[in-house]
This record gives structure tokens, C-alpha cells and sequence, in this order.
């Protein structure tokens, strides 16, 4: 306590020396990495002040730091984890492909075992191509669509996040104007055409007024993951006016792929795209990722096609691709995802989130918001300072631009590390991703730390 206090007097918040007392292996790791890393990270998204903590090793829906503290996990390995950390029968899988080998540099019998479990389980999959990751699925995507259609530019919506390669590095949360950032060529940006989130009319004008729009990309469900919600008739619509326009169709379900239900979010829609970007829980929480589709434009990286066509295929080469690790696990994870209930739990434990921390709000006089759909939850901080009742929230009724980003860095910086210390690790100051290992106890947690970490931010004067 006395340390606390100590670290209380220099920066002004009991809540970050609080943190400060109980994490000091992270603090020593963090100086150290500083030294060899840039920012001392390696994803942006696990920066945090004072410090990131450090995870020494995981179970189910809880996770461990270096000095021992006991977190509810909700990052889920960026959304990669419906099943949980270490599931059992994931792990087993891969420690029996460890013993056989990591590597062959030939192909194995798992990676058509895989392809097979992703065509059964999504809607529109004819055939399948791996690669390492779901930013270079996305990548590969986009070449897919321009040497199939002929044409050169790709639509993008306003904030969604479709990886970090050059064609969907701006517009995500900075240069929402589409001017290319740090390293990218103004000649890539002029390539890509930003619309803003759920604005199909503007969309139906930019595919009625340009004729070289090869595709259109969208996360499925909204920005971040329904931050900004993305209704179904959106998707129902854009479906029919990319048709119209001989325009070919991406769903990002990197995240929402095998987690909104066993097929992904076109799956829960029944809205059918051309191609389908997967990543995460394909690969059972391994690096993995995927673009599936329509044959017709996944022959583009077929050389017997090509041949018959007379065109030059796409290379597409990959160190990593369908890894036989990877695989394993993917086909085991996909094969519960199949066959139990994993979606309809984590989406339920979700909703019983969702209203435990409402009900928090609406306790404590606080007009913020929790909300979201299937097995993910968000938090709305209500910067314009909107009259609503957070049991009666209904993000679907607001305009995308009621969800710009909140300005009050400090407070939401002290939020994400108020509910650390006190056992609960967000996405974040935004929500969380939930696993159907999470039950009862959790739930109780959470509601638990959210209600004492708003009340220390009352005593601090930020609410």
C-alpha cells in the first residue's frame, strides 16, 4: 500500500499506481524491450499506458501475467480463440503433429482435410488458397479481384480494417480522407475509394460514375467488429448493388468467420459474397489465414487453369502457407465449431455481459452504453453526451457518426487500467471478445470490476 501511495504522489492516479504496485516484472520487461523494440511492441494495439503487461501463460477464458495476476481475458487473442486458451482437443492435435514435424516444404494430407471443413461449413466457399495471415489474405484478395475483373480500383468503407498492407493501411483510423500514410505510394491510395460507413447511396453513385471498380471490401458486421453496426439489409442491399454493377464482393470474416455461427456471418445473414477473407479462429488460434470463393476467380492462381486460358496465372508463394501445426489445429478447432454449440454459448455469455454492465450504468447514473452482437460486446462512452438509458441502448438507431472516437484520452487510458487491476483485460477501453469457455463466474467478475473500476474513475474526477 505504502508503494502505491508512493506512485499515487508522483502521478496523480490511484488507479495507475495501483497498477504500478502489482505489475513490476511487466514495468522491468517493458524497459527492456524499449531497448530492442520499436515502442517496445510488436502490434500496435498493445500499447498501453504506463505499460503493457506481460502474460506468462493462459487457460480457458482466464490469462497470467509475469507477477502472477489473474486476468478474464477478453482480447481472446485478438479474436482468434472462440474455443478458449489451450483447449483441450486443439492441443492435442497439435503436440501429435509436433511429434510427426513443423515443416515439409510438401504438401499434406491435412491441408485438403482443412479446405474440405471450411467449403463445408461457408455458404459461397467453392475453393480455398491459404496464407499466412489475414492481412495477406486480404492482399491476395485484392489482386484476385483486379486481374478477374480488369479493373484497377477497390471500394472501402470508412474505418473498417482489413490488415496493415499498403492498400488498407489509411482510412482506418487516420487519413480518413484516403491520402496514403507513412510508406505508401499516392499511387496505391489514388487506386482505393473510400465511402463512409453504411453510405450505399454514395456507393451506388461511385459504382453508377466510375466503370474501374474491381470490388468492394466490407467488414461484415461493422467497423472494429460492429463498433459501428453494419445491419443485414446493408449487407442484403450491398449484395445486390455490387451485382448490378458487375462488381465482385469481399466479406472480411477474419474475425467474424466461425464465431457470429459456424458460418460466419454470411452464414447468419444468408447474404453470399464473391470472395470471403478468413484468418483467427481457422487456424484454431494458430497463424493461419485464408481467401475463399468462387472458382472461377480462385483459378486465377491455378497454372492448369491459366494454361487452358491462355493468361498468366498470379504467383503466390508463402513459407507458411497451410503449415501442417496450423492445420491441425484449424481442422480441430472447425471440427467443434461444427459439431457442438461453441457459437450459440460465447454469443450467449455475451448477452448476459452486455446486460450486466448496463444494468452497472444505469445504477451508477453513468449514460454510457454497452452493446453488440453474437459472442462480442462494445462500449459506447457517449461523447456528445446523447440523453439515453443504457438497459434501452440500441446502437442500430444512431447515425455512424455518433461513434466517433471519444477525446478523452486520459479517462479512457485509466479505464482499460482501472479494469486490469482489477482482474479484467479489454480490448482496450473498447469491449471485448467473448470464448465459450466464459460462464457464470466470469460474468460475475466482469460486472463486478466494471462497477468498482467506474466508481474509481468518479473518485478521480473523470466521471
Amino acid at each position: 500500500m505504502e508503494s502505491a501511495m508512493n506512485e499515487a504522489s508522483l502521478t496523480n492516479s490511484r488507479i495507475e499506481a495501483a497498477y504500478r504496485a502489482t505489475t513490476p516484472k511487466s514495468a522491468a520487461l517493458f524497459a527492456e524491450a524499449k531497448e530492442v523494440l520499436p515502442g517496445g511492441l510488436v502490434h500496435d494495439s498493445r500499447q498501453m499506458h504506463p505499460y503493457p503487461f506481460y502474460c506468462e501463460r493462459a487457460s480457458g477464458p482466464l490469462k497470467w501475467d509475469v507477477d502472477g495476476n489473474e486476468y478474464v481475458d477478453y482480447y481472446g487473442g485478438h479474436g482468434a480463440l472462440l474455443l478458449g486458451h489451450c483447449h483441450p482437443d486443439v492441443m492435442e492435435a497439435v503436440r501429435r503433429q509436433l511429434e510427426r514435424g513443423t515443416h515439409f516444404a510438401a504438401c499434406t494430407e491435412l491441408e485438403v482435410r482443412w479446405s474440405q471443413l471450411i467449403r463445408e461449413l461457408m455458404p459461397s466457399v467453392e475453393k480455398v488458397r491459404f496464407t499466412a495471415s489475414g492481412t495477406e489474405a486480404s492482399h491476395m484478395a485484392i489482386r484476385l479481384a483486379r486481374a478477374h475483373s480488369g479493373r484497377r480500383k477497390i471500394v472501402r468503407f470508412i474505418g473498417h480494417f482489413h490488415g496493415w498492407h499498403d492498400h488498407v493501411a489509411f482510412g482506418v483510423r487516420s487519413h480518413l480522407d484516403g491520402s496514403p500514410t507513412p510508406g505508401v505510394l499516392e499511387a496505391v491510395a489514388d487506386a482505393v475509394v473510400l465511402v463512409p460507413p453504411n453510405a450505399l447511396d454514395q456507393l451506388e453513385a461511385v459504382l453508377a460514375e466510375d466503370d474501374d471498380v474491381a470490388a468492394v471490401m466490407i467488414e461484415t458486421i461493422g467497423v472494429h467488429t460492429g463498433s459501428v453496426p453494419t445491419p443485414a439489409d446493408v449487407l442484403e442491399r450491398l449484395r445486390a448493388l455490387t451485382a448490378k454493377a458487375g462488381v465482385l464482393l469481399i466479406f472480411d470474416e477474419v474475425v467474424t468467420g466461425f464465431r457470429v455461427s459456424p458460418g460466419g456471418a454470411q452464414g447468419l445473414y444468408g447474404v453470399t459474397p464473391d470472395l470471403t477473407l478468413l484468418g483467427k479462429i481457422v487456424a484454431g488460434g494458430f497463424p493461419g489465414g485464408a481467401v475463399a470463393g468462387r472458382t472461377d476467380i480462385l483459378e486465377w492462381l491455378d497454372s492448369d487453369a491459366a494454361a487452358r486460358s491462355g493468361r498468366e496465372k498470379i504467383a503466390h508463394q508463402g513459407t507458411f502457407n497451410a503449415n501442417p501445426v496450423s492445420a491441425a489445429a484449424g481442422i480441430a478447432a472447425l471440427e467443434i465449431v461444427r459439431d457442438t454449440d461453441a457459437c450459440a454459448r460465447a454469443a450467449a455469455t455475451a448477452g448476459a455481459i452486455r446486460a450486466g454492465l448496463n444494468q452497472v450504468l444505469e445504477d451508477e447514473g453513468i449514460p454510457w452504453a454497452v452493446y453488440g452482437d453474437t459472442s462480442v460486446f462494445h462500449i459506447f462512452t457517449n461523447p456528445d453526451g446523447l440523453a439515453l438509458r443504457p438497459t434501452q441502448f440500441d446502437a442500430s438507431a444512431l447515425p455512424p457518426s455518433a461513434f466517433a472516437h471519444d477525446s478523452r484520452a486520459d479517462m479512457l487510458a485509466k479505464l482499460k487500467l482501472a479494469m486490469v487491476v482489477n482482474g479484467v483485460d479489454l480490448q482496450g477501453w473498447r469491449g471485448g471478445i467473448v470464448s465459450a469457455t466464459h460462464g457464470e463466474a466470469e460474468v460475475e467478475r466482469t460486472i463486478e470490476a466494471w462497477r468498482i473500476s467506474l466508481r474509481a474513475l468518479k473518485d478521480e474526477g473523470d466521471l
